[in-house]
């Protein structure tokens, strides 16, 4: 098998040895039987403060310091020791350097050579020092001590490898200034003389190495100009010279200095320049480890988008505040906030509007409290506020307070917007002394604010809880009864005002329990949209709805149409139009026969998904009808918008017609924009003969009420329609001004 290389002559390898030994930092020297030099490194005659050539046939006894005839015969023969053997000799710089010795004979030209490998055991223990101290302080830092403690055992070891120095690290603050955090070997007076210490050109050793972002190095502080303006310092620094290193964070920021103070004037000699090579790395790490421990915390304790305490954060400070409070006796209160329709702002400006709307209620809440008092957000748009020393006359000042700060306009998005907020107050030690107790009683009263019609405060009262429990049980029984087909439905007819007939009916849920009774449909309907039944409740209605009046279709029962509730919340999470038109095709109606009441709210929501399903139910020939028109938004324009083809005329307004003209008036406008529109408008909560024919005069055609009948189940409607039927006039046609595309005209 061939090779590309040769092997080497004996002349070349002995030559390649010599190259080799001739360039390594370590002493090499060959020596006679009588200890005499044949041939030394350049790293040896550098010792020797000579040439290597100069060296040859001169006495190593005349280079060292304790060469003698025993000691090198045991020299020579150290290749059979256990302990290699030692030389000192002086270096270059004049200081003594124990040498270790490996020995080894060799033959050259017929005689015997004796090759000494001098190994310098300080640089060997030194090294093993430096190894030490990383090891050391590596370890603290794995185990989490104190950044502190981790910076002073640093110092304290360097000191202690290097007892002619006094080592300190100073952090730099993002304003430009100094902090010390480790100089246990400097006096107290100028270590607190440091605090605040601007860095810059002129600014010490630290300071200016922090300035230029490179070491700096002053031998004589007694006499250098970085020093000028810290000369009335000296008298309390027995120090003179200083070596300062910047600390560089991996972002290339100046966090820190490394600095070594020595007590007399000189440069630092190299083991002390070798101790900064690798005390500097591991400042940065303790920085860095420091810096991811302080993040974490952060992230764990505060909420990223407002900095405030989080909930696990203010958990912790509010059981403390309260164990306070039991112990010293003093009142105090907790204050949670919510944002009003906060889901709306999203919607409508977008979650960076939202965010914005989150941090600026954070910044006001803060700048409302006091130092003492604890605020948080709690998540969502839910924020709280722990007041200790708080009486309850105090606590409703600062929640007016809290309350009108926050409801000061805000610029977003090149918008200003208003926000509201609901407040509830828990007092304590009267409300609870555990915190779970006061927050569960402090949202209590922040949802009656809610329910009560937001942005305002309310205490916490104990009746609050009943009314809870009350609530709980309620929920509890509809679901059982909404899950054993226990609601009914009744149907009131809507009536011609001329007494032709049957216009229509509604279809109203109703709810009688064994134990809670008969349950108004104003109380579990709310109910059902708060606890997310509603969308089960609803869809059972119209399911029943269209299957009855199919089955009065069959048997011929005077039913034109029906009509049925469906609430705002349907539109947000089913698809309506699907369901109708499966019932419709389910029960073979023609879509002209339903009609589906909403309310304002849902025919002015902004949702692109409800204006889509209300113009597909329009496509489809199913009728819409606004339910209690007049009692919500003032806005008309949807009318114009929108496929309406009815309006209800509000209980509210026809109570009183008899009796208030501001109510006919404004039943009189609301008949007028039906009319001018070309909708069918109905009278709801008729009950006298009075009432019916003020509206039928001023043009409703259209009526129910108890002066009618009261909603009836389906068979009791259907005998009373069969009584009723007898009395009906012939239907007088009447033509309506069409001017809706989306209505169209109706028979009266």
């Amino acid at each position: 098998m061939s090779s590309d290389l040769a092997a080497p002559t004996a002349a070349l390898e002995a030559q390649l040895l010599l190259d080799t030994f001739r360039g390594i930092d370590l002493g090499v020297v060959w020596l006679d039987e009588q200890a005499r030099i044949v041939l030394a490194n350049d790293f040896f005659a550098g010792w020797a403060r000579t040439d290597a050539a100069a060296l040859a046939g001169r006495p190593l006894a005349a280079l060292v310091d304790d060469l003698t005839p025993d000691h090198w015969q045991t020299i020579r023969h150290a290749a059979d020791t256990r302990v290699p053997p030692r030389l000192t000799m002086r270096g270059s710089d004049g200081r003594p350097h124990v040498l270790e010795v490996r020995a080894r004979a060799v033959i050259e030209g017929g005689r015997e050579l004796t090759a000494l490998l001098l190994i310098p055991i300080a640089d060997r223990i030194e090294a093993e020092a430096i190894d030490g101290l990383q090891r050391e302080v590596l370890e603290s830092i794995a185990l989490g001590r104190p950044l502190r403690s981790v910076l002073d055992l640093l110092c304290r070891r360097v000191e202690s490898l290097a007892p002619e120095v006094a080592c300190s690290v100073l952090l730099v603050e993002k304003n430009g200034t100094v902090t010390p955090i480790a100089g246990p070997s400097l006096p107290p007076a100028y270590v607190d003389a440091l605090h605040g210490a601007p860095i810059g050109p002129r600014a010490g050793s630290c300071g200016t190495a922090a300035w230029r972002r490179e070491a700096v190095e002053v031998t004589d502080i007694a006499t250098d100009p970085l020093w000028a303006d810290y000369r009335d310092l000296l008298h309390i620094l027995p120090m003179a010279a200083c070596w300062s290193t910047p600390i560089i964070a991996g972002n290339g920021e100046v966090v820190a200095t490394f600095a070594l103070y020595y007590r007399t004037p000189g440069a630092a000699p190299p083991f002390h320049r070798r101790m900064v090579e690798a005390c500097v790395p591991l400042c940065r790490v303790a920085l860095q480890h420091e810096a991811n421990r302080t993040e974490i915390e952060r992230l764990a304790y505060f909420d990223p988008l407002t900095g405030l305490p989080n909930r696990r954060l203010f958990t912790d400070r509010a059981r403390q505040t309260l164990q306070m409070a039991v112990r010293v006796q003093a009142p105090g209160a907790l204050l949670l906030f919510d944002i009003d329709r906060f889901k709306t702002t999203n919607d409508s400006l977008g979650h960076s509007a939202g965010d914005e709307v989150l941090r600026e209620t954070a910044l006001r809440l803060q700048a409302e409290t006091g130092e003492n008092a604890t605020v948080a957000r709690l998540g969502g748009d839910e924020f709280a506020a722990m007041l200790p020393r708080c009486s309850p006359v105090e606590a409703m000042h600062a929640a007016e307070r809290l309350r009108l700060a926050l409801a000061a306009p805000l610029r977003i998005a090149g918008m200003q917007i208003e926000v509201s907020t609901s407040i509830g107050i828990a007092l304590f030690p009267q409300d609870g002394v555990e915190l779970e107790r006061l927050v569960k009683n402090a949202e209590m009263a922040m949802y009656e604010v809610k329910r009560g019609g937001r942005g305002a405060s309310r205490f916490f009262t104990t009746t609050m809880n009943d009314v809870v429990a009350q609530r709980m049980q309620m929920e509890s029984a509809l679901r059982q009864v909404l899950a054993a087909g226990g609601l009914a439905l009744h149907y009131q007819p809507k009536m011609y005002l001329d007494g032709s007939g049957c216009a229509g009916v509604e279809a109203l849920v109703r709810w009688n329990d064994p134990q809670l009774g008969s349950v108004p449909p104003d109380r579990f309907i709310a109910l059902a949209e708060e606890c997310g039944l509603i969308g089960a409740i609803d869809a059972w209605v119209l399911e029943t709805a269209c299957a009855q009046l199919a089955a009065w279709q069959r048997d011929g029962v005077p039913v034109p149409n029906m009509s049925v509730n469906v609430s705002p919340l349907r539109f947000h999470s089913d698809d309506v139009p699907a369901q109708v038109q499966r019932l419709l095709s389910l029960h073979g109606l023609k879509p002209s026969a339903l009609m589906l009441e909403v309310t304002e709210r849902v025919m002015l929501s902004d949702d692109e998904r409800t204006r889509v399903d209300l113009r597909t139910l329009h496509e489809m020939g199913v009728r819409l009808s606004v339910d209690d028109f007049g009692t919500g938004y003032s806005s008309l324009g949807y009318l114009k918008r929108l496929p309406v083809s009815e309006l209800k005329l509000d209980k509210s307004f026809v109570a009183d017609l008899e009796q208030e003209a501001s109510d006919r008036a404004l039943a009189d406008a609301v008949i007028g924009i039906g009319q001018a529109l070309g909708l069918q408008v109905v009278a709801e909560g008729v009950e006298t003969p009075g009432q019916r024919e003020w509206l039928a005069r001023a043009g409703c055609l259209v009526a129910q009420g108890y002066l009618f009948t009261r909603a009836l189940p389906a068979a009791e409607l259907v005998a009373w329609l069969e009584r009723e039927r007898s009395g009906w006039l012939p239907r007088r046609l009447t033509a309506v001004p069409v001017g809706h595309a989306g209505g169209g005209a109706l028979a009266a």
